[in-house]
This record gives C-alpha cells, sequence and structure tokens, in this order.
C-alpha cells in the first residue's frame, strides 16, 4: 500500500469525500491540539485518501460505502515521514474514534457493527495469537544464539499454531458465510502458498454477496492462482534479467531438477535458508539439480551483495516488476517450486529437512 501521499499536511492535494456521505466518523485525539488526519480507503479503485483538520483533538470524517470496507486511520508523526495508523471497518452510519496521540493502535471504535464483530473475532483467536507471539520473541533470544536444532524445532511448534489459527478461521467460515471479517481473514491467513483444495472448500462456504466482494474477490484470485500452481502443474514460464542483465527464462532449465526459490537480500527468514540451499546445491547439482534464485529486491547492488555474502553459485534473476511474483501468487518469501525434469511442479515451500529429504527421494 502506498502511503507517500498521506504525508502532506496540504489539504488541497487530498481528495475529499462527497459532501453528500453516508456516514460520519468524529473522532477525539488526546494529546494532539492540532495538525491533519487521514483516511485511506485501499479497496478503493483508485485508491482515496480523505483528509480531516483537527481542531482541539477533534475531528470530523464523511463519506459513503456501499458495503463493510477496512480503512486505515492515519496521523503523520513530527518527522513528517513516519505515520502511526490502524486499521477498522467502516460503514454507512454514526461512527466514533477515540484515542491518545502516542498510542493510536489502541483506539477505540464505536458504531460500525462489522468492527464489532472484528474484535469479537480476535478476543475467540486471542490465546492462539499470544502463544504465537510468545514463540516468535523466544525465536529471536535462540535466533541470536544461533541453535539451529532448537530454531528447527521452534519452526514445528510455530507451524502446529498457525495451523490451528487456521483452522479457527476455516471454522468461522462456516458459521459466518456471509461475514466479511471471515473474508478479510481468510486473505490475512491463507495467502502464502494457498492449497487449491482448501481454498475451493473455504471459498465455497461463504455466500455470493461475499465472493462478489473486494475480499471474496481476493479469495477467488487466491484459488485460481493456486490451481496453476498446483503440484502436478506444469509450472509457468518466464523471462527476466540476470545480474549481468542478460534474459534467462524458465524453460531454459529444462531437463534438471530445478528449484523456483523467491527471496529478498533483506529478508531476514531467507537469508536464514540460505546455508540450506548452498548445502543442497554442493551435494545434488551434480546429479542434474539446480535453482533459479528469483528476487524482488529493487536494489541490485543490496542483492549482488547477497548473493556474494552468501556464496550462493547459482543462476539469479531479478523480479522488479513483479512479473513472475504475480504469476506464481507470491505473497510472502521465502517461497519456493521444486520442478521436475519435465517442468512440472513437484513441491512447494520446501526449507530445510523437508527441502533435503524431498531431493534425496528424487534426485538419483
Amino acid at each position: 500500500m502506498a502511503i507517500e501521499s498521506c504525508q502532506s499536511t496540504n489539504s488541497k492535494k487530498i481528495k475529499i469525500a462527497a459532501v453528500d456521505s453516508s456516514y460520519i466518523i468524529t473522532g477525539k485525539i488526546t494529546g494532539l491540539d492540532s495538525g491533519w488526519a487521514y483516511l485511506y480507503h485501499d479497496q478503493s479503485i483508485p485508491e482515496i485518501i480523505d483528509s480531516a483538520k483537527i481542531d482541539s483533538g477533534f475531528f470530523v470524517f464523511k463519506g459513503k460505502t456501499n458495503v463493510p470496507e477496512l480503512y486505515s486511520f492515519l496521523l503523520p508523526m513530527a518527522n513528517g515521514f513516519k505515520l502511526s495508523r490502524f486499521d477498522f471497518f467502516v460503514e454507512n452510519g454514526l461512527l466514533s474514534i477515540s484515542g491518545t496521540k502516542d498510542s493510536i493502535n489502541k483506539a477505540v471504535v464505536s458504531g460500525s457493527s462489522t468492527q464489532e464483530e472484528y474484535k469479537n473475532f480476535m478476543a475467540g483467536r486471542k490465546s492462539l495469537d499470544d502463544e504465537i507471539q510468545k514463540l516468535e520473541n523466544l525465536y529471536r533470544v535462540v535466533e541470536a544464539k544461533k541453535d539451529k536444532r532448537l530454531l528447527d524445532s521452534l519452526d514445528k511448534i510455530i507451524d502446529l499454531i498457525n495451523r490451528k489459527r487456521k483452522d479457527y478461521v476455516k471454522e468461522y467460515v462456516k458459521q459466518h458465510p456471509s461475514s466479511y471479517v471471515a473474508a478479510f481473514q481468510v486473505c490475512q491467513n491463507f495467502s502464502y502458498n494457498p492449497d487449491a483444495a482448501e481454498m475451493e472448500n473455504i471459498y465455497s462456504n461463504f455466500d455470493s454477496t461475499i465472493q462478489h466482494s473486494y475480499f471474496g474477490k481476493k479469495i477467488k484470485d487466491l484459488l485460481e492462482i493456486a490451481k496453476k500452481t498446483a503440484i502436478g502443474s506444469q509450472a509457468p514460464d518466464f523471462s527476466l534479467s540476470d545480474v549481468n542483465r542478460k534474459q534467462v527464462s524458465l524453460s531454459s532449465f529444462k531437463g534438471k531438477y530445478i528449484l523456483v526459490d523467491f527471496w529478498a537480500s533483506w529478508c531476514g527468514p531467507c537469508r536464514r535458508e540460505n546455508p540450506n540451499l548452498v548445502e543442497a546445491f554442493k551435494k545434488y547439482h551434480a546429479k542434474g539439480f539446480d535453482i533459479l534464485g528469483v528476487t524482488i529486491d529493487e536494489n541490485k547492488d543490496d542483492w549482488i551483495k547477497a548473493i556474494k555474502s552468501d556464496k550462493l553459485t547459482w543462476t539469479h534473476v531479478q523480479d522488479l516488476k513483479d512479473t513472475a511474483s504475480r504469476l506464481y501468487g507470491v505473497q510472502g518469501i521465502p517461497m519456493s517450486f521444486l520442478l521436475d525434469k519435465e517442468g512440472k511442479i513437484v513441491a512447494k515451500g520446501l526449507r530445510g529437512e523437508e527441502l533435503e529429504k524431498k531431493l534425496a527421494e528424487l534426485v538419483k
């Protein structure tokens, strides 16, 4: 979500919502006497930013929405660059926001039944979310000590809790087939490496109103991509520039087992996974295994520096326009697709031991 335009305090540069509005949002931010507040409609096409002048902490937004939508409330900080924000569901009617300048993410929204549903959903899943947070905090401590065995164990536990969170969402969808909150949560929890059969089942549980909504269409898009990149499918071909600006196509690797690895120099989990890829490449390259690294880095120097630093001796290409990322529905990195000699997808999202086991099975 581009937010550069949100940083301006010049109201003439901001698109103001229509006067004949169907919702009114009044608010009070304690500790902020003046300035501007912004409301970002990122579900609108084109995206819209509304502005409201703050007077003694008070502000008013007016607008119109045909269905409940997820908006972002934004406050520019003193340096003019950093933004404080929180997301909430808006629907027609009288809504209010109450918060403090130093903890805007804890602001209270009232008047929106969909927002109330969202709060109840999050409260119901709080124990799982808290457990994940504790594990992630522990992960950072263990990571600093470079204890690989414990890190691997924590990864498995975190995956298990995340699976429970997904199951919570799936059950919520079954019980609330007309819920915008449920559709939003599906997008939040199932975007990374979606399974086609699972997504088909989830999508079919929604009623037609939700299926045709903003988040319903996003789920449908995820489903279609998942079908195209399902195990057994022919991998979509693409061609991108390598470090020397030479075009490299995925199809040129046909006849080998190849791992298409989406990553970036700034991605911590990607960099932690690189040693495993180095070992796999050393062990299986002579037997017909190769890797095609696809970076989403924008900075070429950082990309090349990471390649050299991590000793990644295979072919690398740069996906500046998200050509391959969109083609494969990559919503998070690291993400990989293992292809057989005919270019068919045989596995997805393999890391560490899982990749080693699969290669030992396939590459003889």
